[in-house]
C-alpha cells in the first residue's frame, strides 16, 4: 500500500464552498498547486478529482501525465462528484463516464474512482436501484476492460455496505470493484470497522477519511465532519489491517471533506493526517 491524497482535500480552494458552513478561503488552487502541495507532503501518490478541472484536452492531459510522472506519483482518476450517474437516471452523465475512462488511459492511471449517486439521487427502492446502475455499469466496465483501467465505485452516502457489495458481486467483473470510503458509511449508521472488513476484499482504491461528531440532527451532513486522521472516531490502525489481510495493494488516499471549523486549514489537517498513517504503515 501506499499513501496518497484526494485533491477533494482542497475543495475549498477549488471553489466549492459548503453554503452555510464553511468560509471562502479568499484564494484558489490549481491541480499544478495541488500537485506541489502533494509532493511537499511528501507522498508517493494522488487522486485527482476531475470535478475541478476546466478544458480537458489533450494537450493538457499530456502536461498533467508529465508532471505526474516528473514527480513519481501513483494516480488515481477520480470522476463523478457530486451526483455520478444519479443512481442510474442521467444517460449523459454515462457519456461522460465512458470518457473519462480514456483520459485515465493517456494519464497513465490503473483506477478510476467514480459515484453512481448522492444521498440527493438514492431512491427508496434498491432493487430498482441496483437495476438501474448495472445497466449503465456494465456499459461503462466494456469500455474500461478495453482501456485496462478498474473502476472503483465509491458509497457517496447512497449505498449501504450490503447495496454495494450487492451490486459489485452481482457484476461479477475484475474491471469493477470499490473505492473503501472509511467515512462515508457511519454518515449511514453503520459501523465502520463492520463495513471495511466487508468491503475490503473488494477494495481497488480508497478514501482513508476521519469524522467526529458536532452538535445537530446526526441525519444531517454537518453533524459528521472530518478531522485529520487519528483525531476522530475511525480506528485507522484496525482499517489497514483489514486491508492487509485482503492483499490490497493499492494507494491508500487522505481525504477531507468537511473539516471541522476549529482544526483551522486543510492543509495543516492533511499534513496531520500524513503523518499520522506514517506512523500506523509503520507498525507493521
Amino acid at each position: 500500500m501506499i499513501l496518497g491524497i484526494d485533491s477533494y482535500c482542497y475543495h475549498r480552494y477549488f471553489g466549492e464552498i459548503y453554503a452555510g458552513l464553511q468560509t471562502d478561503p479568499g484564494r484558489r488552487m490549481t491541480v499544478w498547486d495541488f500537485l506541489k502541495r502533494a509532493r511537499k507532503h511528501g507522498v508517493d501518490g494522488v487522486s485527482i478529482e476531475s470535478c475541478y478541472l476546466r478544458d480537458i484536452d489533450s494537450r493538457f492531459l499530456g502536461q498533467l501525465r508529465d508532471t505526474l510522472d516528473d514527480y513519481g506519483f501513483e494516480r488515481v482518476w477520480a470522476w463523478g462528484h457530486a451526483d455520478g450517474l444519479r443512481s442510474g437516471t442521467d444517460r449523459s452523465a454515462l457519456g461522460d463516464l465512458i470518457e473519462h475512462v480514456a483520459y485515465a488511459k493517456r494519464l497513465g492511471a490503473k483506477v478510476m474512482r467514480i459515484v453512481g449517486g448522492s444521498r440527493r439521487s438514492r431512491p427508496a427502492s434498491w432493487p430498482m436501484h441496483k437495476r438501474r446502475l448495472m445497466a449503465m455499469l456494465k456499459k461503462a466496465i466494456a469500455v474500461a476492460e478495453k482501456h485496462g483501467i478498474v473502476l472503483a465505485i465509491e458509497n457517496h452516502i447512497d449505498m449501504l455496505s450490503d447495496e454495494i457489495l450487492d451490486l459489485v458481486t452481482s457484476i461479477d467483473s475484475p474491471w469493477l470493484g470499490i473505492c473503501l470510503d472509511t467515512g462515508n458509511n457511519l454518515r449511514m449508521f453503520e459501523d465502520p470497522l463492520v463495513v471495511a472488513k466487508k468491503l475490503a476484499p473488494f477494495a481497488r482504491a480508497t478514501h482513508i477519511k476521519d469524522l467526529s461528531v458536532r452538535p445537530g440532527n446526526p441525519r444531517d451532513y454537518s453533524f459528521w465532519p472530518s478531522v485529520p486522521v487519528g483525531q476522530g472516531l475511525i480506528d485507522m490502525r484496525s482499517v489497514i489491517s483489514y486491508l492487509r489481510d485482503a492483499k490490497y495493494d493499492g494507494m491508500l488516499a487522505i481525504e477531507v471533506d468537511f473539516l471541522r471549523p476549529d482544526f483551522g486549514e486543510e492543509d495543516r489537517a492533511v499534513a496531520r493526517s500524513v503523518k499520522h498513517m506514517r506512523s500506523l504503515l509503520a507498525e507493521s
